[in-house]
């Protein structure tokens, strides 16, 4: 990285802001893992809001679950669930308790501990043509390679074994709001600007083509 890394932790009330917003600043921000004894980070290039109630694209628009209940607590806790049966995505709360609502974090590019983390995204199959680009390149290689599972849900971000820090600056004409992934379901939540790329990054999980801003 070219830029200095700042590893001043997040502070919880962070999170707490309104959730397009929080999706939008944590662009640059340095996601740290501790797992084994060894430290995993990487650079946030790429988010997704999910505005509760108002978004029919997230888990919460109908209700408290099983699954949800840790959206409606305060923000700053991790949120992680299972899709397709075999991939974790993670997920952080936002807002005040009682208000459901997330970021998913799609993409990030490698920091520390690059090695161990293609260790880790190996252990499902071999994969032939793993590299730093596309080594955190989605929710599911993103959990897969920084050893994100279940067992984090709930977690609070703040704490010793998962948290985020300052990272490094992105300009905010390099960041770029477009629609978000795979939720054609969402009848008019499909066109939300919710999802968030550094347009500079080259680890982004679909690239980037100049679109809504």
């Amino acid at each position: 990285m070219e830029k200095a890394i700042s590893y001043q932790k997040l502070p919880r009330s962070f999170y707490l802001d309104d959730t397009v917003a929080v999706a939008k600043k944590l662009i640059g921000k340095l996601l740290v893992r501790k797992i084994g004894g060894e430290t995993l980070s990487a650079i946030i290039c790429e988010t997704e809001a999910y505005t509760g109630y108002s978004d029919k694209a997230c888990h919460s628009y109908k209700g408290k679950s099983e699954r949800t209940k840790v959206m409606f607590d305060e923000g700053g806790k991790a949120y992680v669930y299972l899709i397709y049966g075999m991939y974790n995505c993670f997920n952080i709360t936002t807002q005040k308790e009682g208000v459901p609502e997330a970021v998913l974090i799609r993409a990030a590019c490698p920091f520390e501990g690059t090695q161990k983390m293609m260790q880790l995204r190996q252990q499902k199959k071999q994969i032939k043509s793993l590299n730093e680009k596309n080594l955190l390149a989605g929710p599911g290689r993103l959990c897969d390679a920084m050893g994100i599972t279940k067992q984090d849900n709930g977690k609070l971000l703040i704490g010793e074994e998962i948290y985020l820090c300052e990272g490094i600056p992105i300009a905010q004409e390099q960041i770029a709001a477009t629609k978000r992934i795979n939720i054609d379901y969402a009848q008019e939540a499909q066109d939300f600007l919710y999802r968030f790329v550094d347009t500079k990054s080259p680890c982004l999980s679909v690239k980037w083509k100049g679109e809504e801003r």
